[in-house]
């Protein structure tokens, strides 16, 4: 039975309404669908997805529990970020995972990126990168910039090894807010693999 929390389709409900529709809140937005009778569908494919899903959320967890803050709340808030600049809303959960899964489907192999951090310097931003254990076998790539999250339109390169120490982003100028992503290119099994989308103000 559908409870009530004001009049019906002016406010907000949650439960079944006889076998017609379901009421129900998703990330803060109320909803209404057809009632379906549930279904688990056992093809192949269906298993594989599932398959994926179940080893991305494994690697979440796990890289949360690494020591020394591999995935922290800064990587987090990166992905959070990452996930707003699409229409639809998305937890940072959400996001790692549609990522992980869409490179599945695609044949390349997917990782997480973590303890990434920026250091502001005159007219520069420093970044650095810890490695996690899919992103060991990447080689190289490019750190993607702009000044806003939706417009990373510049690119310095960026080698795996060179992210360790930090790779300076110049040339920019003090005061202003720049957002960067970085993006793997090499090897071509994980062209396609992004961080979450970080920010920082050079001095």
């Amino acid at each position: 039975m559908a409870k009530l929390k004001g009049p019906l389709f002016s406010l907000s409900a949650s439960g079944k309404l006889a076998d017609a529709l379901v009421y129900l809140g998703w990330k803060g937005l109320n909803n209404v669908r057809q009632y379906v009778i549930p279904a688990n569908p056992r093809t192949d494919p269906q298993k594989l997805q599932r398959s994926y899903l179940t080893t991305a959320v494994a690697k979440i967890h796990e890289y949360q529990s690494l020591p020394a803050n591999f995935f922290g709340p800064g990587d987090v808030t990166g992905y959070a970020l990452l996930g707003s600049t699409y229409p639809t809303p998305r937890t940072w959960f959400n996001q790692v995972i549609k990522s992980w899964v869409d490179l599945k489907v695609l044949g390349k192999i997917p990782a997480i990126f973590g303890n990434v951090s920026l250091t502001p310097g005159t007219d520069k931003l420093t970044v650095i990168m810890g490695h996690l254990p899919e992103s060991t076998a990447i080689t190289d790539g490019k750190l993607w910039y702009g000044t806003s999250k939706t417009a990373l339109i510049h690119s310095v390169d960026a080698a795996i090894a060179d992210l360790l120490t930090g790779v300076d982003i110049p040339n920019l100028t003090t005061g202003v807010k720049y957002f960067v992503q970085f993006r793997s290119t090499l090897p071509d099994t994980f062209d396609g693999n992004r961080s979450g989308i970080y920010h920082g103000v050079p001095d």
